[in-house]
């Protein structure tokens, strides 16, 4: 006798397919201009040295964006709103204000990044480059006023360009396996790997997502009852908690692969020379001179569709931003026109584009806890989250997670400081 499997009902199935495409927007943000520099130049400094950062990174970055995620599916809000609600006026306001520096040093890296592609690829001059970079931005999130799905698959998209550029390249560069090995030991190797190490982990764990996730999953879920309470999670919301977690699983996976890609390309191709690659421009040159044009245009590809993704997910998360927080938003063209100014001062007064793509990631790293701890005490909360609030063992391994990007932060000044 054959066992016959009665089918989920349409609605719950298509309420779980809907969970799949927040993390794949997240994950652009793990893949953006910033973690291009910072990696190429850890790669080509110190070889496999810093893989370890980027692989303890991504594991931060799972869990934080699960806890993010599970807070706008149990609530149906995102992060600032709930900073609001449940926080004091005056350090709702502080949120704020740094949640706003960070998304001024995300855009700046977005839009450089966007810059230096399409310059690499159609020798348009920097400035151009972050015009149209900017104008690019403004036409995926055009998208997602006519619905959050699609602007979700065009980001999608734009990832899946990425990453088969970062496939192409790391195929033909070639695998050190024991140097791989190696690389996965924590260690450091001076200040300037201190350096790298903070920048890796601002471009991995980036802030301004962790606001943008609740929001994603919240918008996914507001036609699934109320939110959560002293009367609990809907049953509707709890049964998508395993989609979810698998949505995030692939989407910071590939993010993940990508960024350790980045540096082992890097290892190989630059610091067995000793010539490390400083700019992006070097970048291109040496893997065009090592692995040949045809892999040079996959890396610049993959740049520009990085930089096209996250300037327009970075903008995106600025409207979360000061709409959670303040309880009211920009029109979009002049959120974009706001963020775009430091950018293009950067790039019309000739600033080293890489070197300022690395330390905006830094600056990053600096925001992201004022966006973890509140993310964790609201978490946490069964009266906030109901039957979704974090077991203790999470609240730990976040908590610790926390206190380690903290002390990375105060090492860095600390070594700046003493010289």
């Amino acid at each position: 006798m054959t066992a016959t499997l009665t089918p989920a009902p349409p609605t719950a199935r298509r309420s779980r397919a809907l969970m799949y495409g927040p993390a794949f927007v997240a994950a652009i943000a793990y893949v953006d201009p910033g973690n291009f520099a910072t990696n190429f130049a850890a790669g080509s400094r110190f070889g496999h040295l810093l893989l370890w950062v980027i692989i303890a990174g991504n594991v931060m970055a799972l869990l934080v964006q699960m806890l993010s995620a599970k807070l706008g599916l149990a609530t149906g809000h995102d992060l600032p709103q709930m900073c609001r609600r449940r926080f004091p006026r005056p350090v709702v306001l502080g949120l704020w204000a740094q949640a706003e520096l960070v998304a001024i040093a995300t855009d700046l890296a977005e839009v450089i990044g966007g810059a230096v592609a399409l310059h690499l690829l159609f020798g348009l001059p920097l400035p151009v480059g972050g015009l149209v970079t900017g104008a690019a931005a403004f036409l995926l999130l055009g998208l997602e006023t006519r619905g959050y799905r699609r602007f979700e698959v065009a980001i999608a998209g734009l990832l899946f360009v990425i990453i088969a550029g970062f496939v192409l390249d790391t195929a033909l560069a070639g695998l050190d396996l024991p140097a791989i090995a190696g690389g996965a030991v924590p260690r450091f190797s001076g200040s300037e790997s201190v350096l790298l190490a903070t920048g890796i982990l601002g471009a991995t764990v980036m802030p301004h997502v962790i606001y943008l996730h609740s929001s994603l999953t919240g918008a996914h879920t507001r036609g699934l009852g109320g939110s959560a309470g002293h009367a609990g999670v809907p049953k509707e919301r709890r049964s998508l908690v395993h989609s979810v977690r698998r949505d995030v699983m692939v989407g910071l996976g590939l993010a993940g692969v990508a960024n350790a890609a980045m540096l082992v390309i890097a290892a190989r191709l630059f610091h067995p020379s000793g010539r490390p690659a400083d700019t992006i421009d070097d970048v291109h040159t040496g893997i065009a001179a090592t692995l040949g044009q045809g892999a040079a245009l996959a890396f610049a590809v993959a740049l520009l569709a990085s930089g096209f993704a996250s300037s327009s997910v970075g903008t995106y998360a600025g409207q979360v931003i000061m709409s959670g927080f303040l309880g009211r938003s920009l029109p979009l063209t002049v959120r974009r026109g706001i963020t775009l100014l430091p950018s293009m001062a950067i790039l019309c007064l000739g600033v080293d584009a890489t070197r300022a793509l690395v330390w905006s990631q830094v600056v990053l790293s600096f925001g992201i806890p004022f966006a973890l701890v509140p993310l964790i005490l609201l978490t946490r909360d069964r009266t906030v989250m109901g039957p979704l609030a974090n077991r203790p063992l999470t609240t730990a391994a976040a908590s610790v997670v926390a206190a380690l990007v903290i002390g990375l932060n105060l090492y860095l000044v600390g070594q700046v400081l003493t010289g």
